[in-house]
């Protein structure tokens, strides 16, 4: 399973951040972040993805996301 998420991370320190904190609560997931594309996009892949904490975890970072439709 692929998700892929709309962000608005500006800077690859934000997103190794974001990548290192998931690393410890997903050791699972696979994620990686796109952000020369224009939705600065968060890529994660897993077997399980729990969408609903991905974004809390996110906007309690300060950092919007939505998933890409």
């Amino acid at each position: 399973m692929v998700e892929v998420f709309i962000t608005n991370v500006q800077s690859s320190e934000k997103a190794n951040s974001v990548m290192q904190d998931f690393e410890i609560l997903f050791p699972h997931y696979i994620v990686n972040f796109d952000l020369e594309d224009c939705d600065k996009i968060l890529r994660i892949e897993s077997e399980n993805i729990n969408i609903e904490k991905i974004i809390r975890i996110l906007n309690e970072k300060n950092i919007a996301c939505k998933i890409l439709e």
